[in-house]
């Protein structure tokens, strides 16, 4: 450790692995099973807890307590995990638990993920990557969230909800269910509002592929077919194509309708 970059009233455990780049602010709090990597910063009364691994290029903001153990009544001390990849932001008062091990012991959260304030992460989360969870977005235990999501403020989220890669919550949503990649929602409880088109079309997929992805969208939402089915004919829409960004895109449509879950957004 370089000690110039730890404040003198930093509160950190001497076993706690920490780079030599690390900058650590006054009265920040780091436990003795954490790793921290590369270029990090931890503001003024952040603290990093728990079996937390976190990779580099990482800023925690002031109060958020992250690698803090379970809210689950079951946990009894297990020495369970919270592993952080690369460039993530997390801002002030955010909550980030460890896992449980009832469900593999471990929470992970990917790279590049913006996570702002009084944002809380529970137990045993799957988060991706690129995403963006606005002020006071609340996921509940074992909730998976794909790449390049975005959650409104004040989304709330049940636990063992999937939330698919580049889906949209409107602020103060409520799933209930599983919400499909690339479908916008909003209301208490939610419902479908269509594709996150403008958000697609800024992540470089072309018009013929947001056109198939329409065509899936209707077949879920507006053919009055029953889910399996409506998966069935998404898988049936990629199979007919032949460029591979389409294929891809609706490959991922239809492989998680064809997952098991809470059901889908509707």
């Amino acid at each position: 450790m370089l000690v110039t970059r730890i404040h003198p009233t930093a509160l950190v455990d001497p076993s706690a692995q920490i780079d030599s780049s690390v900058e650590i602010g006054p009265h920040a709090i780091v436990g003795p099973h954490v790793r921290i990597g590369s270029a990090c910063r931890l503001h003024a009364f952040a603290q990093v807890l728990g079996h937390t691994q976190m990779g580099s290029h990482n800023t925690v903001h002031s109060h958020a307590v992250v690698g803090g153990p379970p809210q689950d009544k079951k946990y009894q001390g297990e020495p369970t995990r919270l592993e952080i990849g690369n460039g993530n932001t997390i801002r002030e008062c955010c909550t980030i638990n460890t896992g449980t091990e009832q469900d593999g012991g471990v929470t992970r959260i990917g790279n590049d993920n913006w996570i702002m304030a009084y944002v809380h992460i529970a137990h045993d989360c799957q988060v991706g990557s690129y995403t963006i969870m606005a002020n006071a977005t609340q996921l509940a235990g074992h909730v998976t969230v794909g790449d390049w999501a975005i959650l409104g403020g004040i989304t709330g989220v049940h636990q063992f909800v999937r939330i698919g890669a580049h889906a949209m919550t409107g602020a103060g949503t409520t799933l209930l269910q599983d919400l499909p990649p690339y479908v916008m929602s909003s209301g208490n409880p939610a419902a479908a509002h269509g594709l996150n088109t403008e958000g697609l079309r800024r992540r470089g997929f072309s018009a013929d592929t947001l056109g198939l992805l329409k065509k899936a969208y209707r077949l879920v939402y507006k053919a009055g077919l029953g889910l399996a089915e409506a998966a069935d004919q998404v898988s049936g829409l990629a199979e007919a194509q032949t460029d591979d960004a389409s294929v891809a895109a609706l490959k991922v449509f239809s492989a998680f309708l064809a997952s098991p879950g809470r059901g889908i957004v509707r």
